[in-house]
């Protein structure tokens, strides 16, 4: 029998919570939920809540150590996405786009960029700079799909 698929999220500034636990249910996988702060998890054996200490990385630390092979890794964080590819997880966006090694390079430089002229701008406008768009039905929809993709496929290897 296949070692189990476990679904690691980077649970803090998760939308998709909710729709992990329905797919991870259908899917029989098993859901770890890493936070520094405390969040309800549906009662399941295979769900779990991992608290780590507030230390800065702490979560990504943890996620990072147990991705592998038989990992999803739902987070937003570019840093970990890398540190997770690296490890052998599969890695989705909470919108449902998957970070991959063809554009995981071309995320860094671009949050790098973005970084750098945060940095430089002064006045009224640095503090405001925008922030990622809004999330819709439509990334919950397309989210939905791609977990459930990468499920079926894991489960067949």
């Amino acid at each position: 029998m296949n070692q189990r698929v476990t679904i690691l999220v980077d649970a803090d500034a998760c939308p998709v919570k909710e729709e992990i636990y329905h797919v991870a249910e259908r899917h029989k996988a098993h859901v770890r939920v890493v936070s520094n702060s405390p969040f309800r998890v549906p009662t399941s054996e295979r769900v779990k809540r991992v608290m780590v200490g507030d230390g800065f990385d702490a979560a990504d630390d943890w996620i990072a150590q147990e991705a592998g092979e038989r990992s999803v890794v739902i987070t937003a964080d570019i840093l970990l996405a890398e540190r997770c590819l690296k490890a052998g997880a599969t890695v989705l966006r909470h919108d449902g786009r998957a970070f991959d090694a063809a554009s995981i390079g071309s995320a860094i430089a671009t949050r790098a960029i973005m970084q750098d002229l945060r940095a430089g701008m002064d006045g009224p406008l640095g503090a405001a700079g925008g922030g990622p768009p809004p999330f819709t039905k439509a990334d919950r929809s397309n989210f939905l799909q791609a977990l459930d993709r990468e499920l079926v496929k894991l489960s067949r290897g």
